[in-house]
């Protein structure tokens, strides 16, 4: 991996730790124990899925342009598919899991992705 891709990764990961563990937090105080444990989840299922692309699509940085192509499309399909099985592990698991912080954690990790986007170098 490009040592630059490897520093934005980073920071992708850390921001979205960081913002599952503020939920968190936020969360435990607003609505207990278990809002605080549903928000950690909630963020834990954005990294792992972040993860989970970074793993497939980049794992080959260099190469034809439709090798890369296919590669991020693998590792979207990656992160879909964590996603929905982490999801659904959660609902099956914990049937009255507190929705809106799980929720409201995964949405903040998503939007690191955003943020990244925009983010001036």
């Amino acid at each position: 991996m490009h040592p630059q891709v490897g520093s934005q990764v980073r920071w992708i990961l850390g921001w979205q730790s960081m913002l599952a563990l503020a939920t968190a937090a936020v969360s435990g105080l607003v609505g207990g124990r278990a809002a605080a444990v549903s928000a950690v989840v909630g963020g834990g299922i954005g990294v792992l899925a972040g993860a989970a692309y970074v793993w497939r699509a980049l794992r080959h940085s260099e190469g034809e342009a439709g090798k890369l192509y296919r590669a991020q499309v693998l590792g979207e399909g990656y992160k879909f598919a964590v996603t929905i099985a982490l999801f659904m592990l959660v609902f099956l698991a914990w049937r009255d899991v507190p929705a809106l912080p799980l929720f409201l954690a995964y949405i903040l990790t998503f939007g690191v992705y955003w943020v990244a986007l925009l983010k001036k170098r």
